[in-house]
């Protein structure tokens, strides 16, 4: 149970850091390609400004969900044989889909899976929060003026 912690500690740990430092990166770098001097992005680049936000969520969390996947490979035993069987899982895991056609079949490591989970829901949603502050800075320019 206390390599589970640690496995689990740590996955959460550099997640968190990839994402933080994922998004602190790109807002920075979209407030100067596409905001204004208030830091509202400007009418004409409001769409891209929201789609590439949301592509690069995306690729945070394929990366993220990728470094779960590579533990399910090197958990000891033959949890998942396949890094695409693991993939999947972590995939399924992370979004909290949980279909059940795979599983971890060791009963010590089953509760990583849970953790994962949880990690994607937090993950998930700073991730929803930013897109929603990147919209709404977006549709400054259509209130009152």
């Amino acid at each position: 149970m206390l390599m589970l912690l640690l496995v689990a500690v740590l996955l959460i740990a550099l997640t968190v850091v990839l994402h933080a430092m994922g998004t602190t990166y790109w807002i920075r770098y979209a407030v100067r390609r596409y905001g204004d001097h208030n830091g509202n992005f400007k009418p004409h680049t409001a769409l891209p400004a929201v789609m590439w936000t949301a592509i690069v969520l995306i690729l945070l969390h394929i990366v993220e969900v990728t470094l779960w996947a590579l533990t399910y490979v090197l958990l000891p035993g033959d949890q998942l044989d396949t890094f695409e069987k693991s993939l999947y899982f972590s995939v399924v895991s992370f979004t909290t889909l949980g279909y059940g056609d795979i599983t971890l079949t060791d009963s010590e490591w089953r509760l990583l899976s849970g953790i994962e989970a949880l990690d994607g829901i937090l993950l998930v949603g700073w991730s929803t929060a930013l897109l929603f502050i990147v919209v709404q800075r977006s549709w400054k320019h259509l209130g009152p003026e």
